[in-house]
């Protein structure tokens, strides 16, 4: 067929066509930036502005309460004698966050998977399971702590009752005050609430995968665990990815499940219990803006880390 005009003034002049393009790419990004605008805007009014205060009054040495302006201090809170940096109970924070996020999330994704892979095969009651599965996740945080305490109780507990009425027991356990099993009473309680928030992320991946795959494998009589080691793992990996990053964030910042379960206990305090504990308990605003800096530049660190893997490994498989 002959070509047309347009065809015959692109092959000749490719430069053109390239030029073209970069111009509907910059006109395209342009437009984004535009429409990106007024929630970058609002960002920085409700994050952005917040964070540069904090860090602002993490330079001083402001309190609470008190009448006298706060004054300068540099690095003090950082470097000090008496510094973040150099205080024990905050490294022990930072070792309860990183072993409750590391052991929750990892719980999380096992269970989730699983959970995810029973309620994606074809039954009558999938959409009640469906259901049933987001109630622990749709129950807030603190109502969720405190009916768990009050179940681990010592000594009204129905858990502990039920465990001695069985005699896997002889005496109550105390879960949430025993060094050794507090924190993995807290890890369980987080494992029952957002394994569903895994288990929903990862269904949405398992539902992306195509059913040609399957019928395939079942036309060659493939074993089912070699169908999902060979096809279902490597298709639905970038979504599980996607939902331990996500999940991970949000247990490097724990707060309301360890504060309400055991208050400042040191064997699970987390850096968001000490630094709340700094600012109200003793109402030290600088040193507690440092501490609540040190976090975010942690939590930042991780997010940057994280996405810049995630882009290797984009780039190593478009390749």
């Amino acid at each position: 067929m002959p070509r047309t005009n347009g065809e015959l003034r692109s092959a000749a002049d490719p430069v053109s066509a390239h030029d073209a393009r970069h111009s509907l790419q910059a006109q395209r990004r342009r437009q984004a930036r535009w429409m990106l605008a007024p929630m970058l805007l609002l960002l920085a009014a409700v994050a952005a502005w917040p964070l540069a205060r904090t860090i602002a009054a993490s330079f001083t040495d402001a309190q609470l309460g008190s009448t006298e302006p706060p004054q300068f201090v540099g690095l003090e809170h950082y470097l000090g004698e008496y510094g973040v940096l150099a205080d024990r109970d905050w490294w022990g924070a930072v070792a309860n966050t990183l072993r409750f996020a590391i052991l929750s999330v990892a719980f999380e994704t096992m269970l989730g998977l699983g959970v995810a892979l029973l309620i994606n095969r074809p039954s009558p009651v999938r959409t009640l399971l469906r259901a049933a599965m987001l109630v622990p996740w749709a129950v807030p945080t603190v109502v969720s702590a405190k009916m768990w305490s009050w179940m681990l109780h010592d000594q009204f507990g129905i858990v502990n009752h039920y465990l001695l009425a069985l005699g896997l027991i002889t005496v109550p356990i105390a879960w949430t005050a025993d060094p050794a099993l507090s924190m993995w009473t807290i890890v369980v309680v987080d494992v029952w609430k957002t394994t569903p928030f895994m288990a929903l992320l990862i269904l949405a991946a398992l539902q992306s995968v195509p059913s040609d795959c399957y019928e395939a494998a079942q036309v060659d009589g493939v074993p089912a665990f070699t169908v999902f080691r060979r096809i279902t793992l490597p298709l639905i990996l970038p979504g599980v990815i996607v939902a331990v990053v996500f999940r991970l964030l949000d247990a490097l910042r724990v707060f309301d499940l360890i504060y309400v379960m055991t208050s400042n206990s040191r064997e699970t305090r987390s850096m968001s219990v000490y630094v709340r504990e700094q600012l109200i308990d003793f109402q030290l605003t600088g040193y507690g803006s440092a501490a609540a800096t040190v976090l975010f530049f942690i939590i930042a660190l991780v997010t940057i880390l994280t996405l810049g893997a995630l882009r290797r490994r984009d780039g190593e498989g478009a390749q």
